[in-house]
């Protein structure tokens, strides 16, 4: 996975634009929200009963699913569902994004562990079409959509489109995944409860530890007898923790305090990336953001953004980004803005003149 710091800067930043940003994630400040919250009757027992039962219950209600199973990792949680409907199918080739995150992050285990083969749909740089399934000449167990597409600055597909692509799927008999590891996010974009979004795919998997801030986790959601060959994989897979509860109170936290702000933190992507736009040489992707999440592209090559980012920290004591990543072009560089409460705190005047200043010390 991605580290969530910069190997180069070792300040300890005081403010943060990133939902990732140290600021809300302290183990004192969980410790306090934990105190305030946990019971007894949370306790669980290798994932029975407890807060995490209480957890898999209100998500698959909040989707609109029949069942749904806490899971220790995304990563295990889109494995497995994918591995499940390919063995329903009798076919091992699952389609997806070039730059989805099981491609891109999690070291081909679909391949290594589950024996998948995976489709590479449409091209690296925009979202997968309509056009770019109609266009498979041979049978797909599965169709991965991941909501947003995180690599892509967040964008989304239009509701026209998803629904398009969904029921082409559908049509076929090939089952269809949402990586919606930051569908709460997305979910203002479309102006549609989470369950009528969730109701276009087979199954799907969310996140608890991105956008709502919980320690770690993930939950996956879909029929009855999927989710329950889901738990005899998550045991298969070494993922049957002892004591979850934890994981699961730290969620639901989330889920009462931070979902409901969704729409409050995209307001702000969007004020944020209107005072960055027109700063020379920067370019804000997608333009106007989309879902909470955005990327920045700047003239800078990304050795000398992180170290006039590191020396600004030092300086300022603001985080803008974790760490830059590269473009096409060895000239430029991209970070990624990930709107929570951290980023509420800051105001958009003074991230562009911190822009601005990292920028001139980068390019002296």
């Amino acid at each position: 996975m991605e580290p969530h710091a910069t190997p180069t800067d070792p300040a300890q930043p005081q403010r943060s634009l990133s939902v990732h940003g140290q600021q809300r994630r302290a183990p004192t400040r969980r410790l306090r929200d934990f105190q305030a919250r946990v019971q007894d009757g949370d306790l669980d027992t290798y994932g029975r009963g407890g807060a995490v039962a209480r957890l898999e219950e209100r998500v698959a209600d909040l989707l609109g699913k029949e069942a749904a199973v806490f899971m220790p990792t995304g990563a295990m949680a889109t494995q497995v569902a994918l591995r499940l409907h390919a063995d329903a199918r009798t076919c091992r080739t699952i389609g997806f994004h070039p730059r989805a995150h099981i491609e891109v992050h999690e070291r081909k285990g679909y391949e290594v562990v589950h024996q998948l083969h995976g489709m590479l749909l449409g091209d690296h740089d925009r979202l997968v079409t309509l056009e770019d399934l109609e266009a498979v000449r041979e049978p797909l167990a599965a169709v991965l959509l991941e909501l947003p597409q995180r690599d892509l600055g967040g964008r989304l597909p239009s509701w026209e489109e998803l629904v398009a692509q969904t029921s082409w799927t559908r049509d076929r008999g090939v089952a269809a995944h949402l990586d919606g590891a930051r569908l709460w996010e997305a979910q203002p974009f479309y102006g549609r409860p989470h369950a009528e979004i969730a109701a276009l795919f087979d199954t799907v998997y969310v996140s608890l530890y991105k956008g709502l801030e919980g320690l770690a986790g993930a939950v996956l959601a879909g029929p009855f007898d999927l989710v329950d060959q889901a738990r005899e994989w998550r045991a298969r897979l070494g993922g049957q923790l002892h004591h979850a509860w934890p994981l699961a109170v730290s969620a639901e936290i989330g889920l009462d305090t931070l979902a409901p702000r969704m729409p409050a933190f995209w307001q702000r992507a969007k004020e944020l990336a209107a005072v960055l736009q027109d700063l020379p040489g920067v370019e804000v992707v997608p333009d106007p953001p989309q879902t909470p999440l955005f990327h920045v592209i700047v003239p800078v090559p990304p050795e000398a953004l992180a170290a006039a980012h590191s020396r600004f920290v030092e300086r300022r004591g603001l985080e803008l980004f974790l760490y830059p990543r590269p473009t096409t072009s060895p000239r430029s560089s991209r970070f990624e803005v990930t709107v929570g409460e951290n980023a509420m705190a800051v105001d958009p005047q003074e991230v562009r003149q911190a822009l601005e200043e990292v920028i001139r010390d980068a390019v002296r």
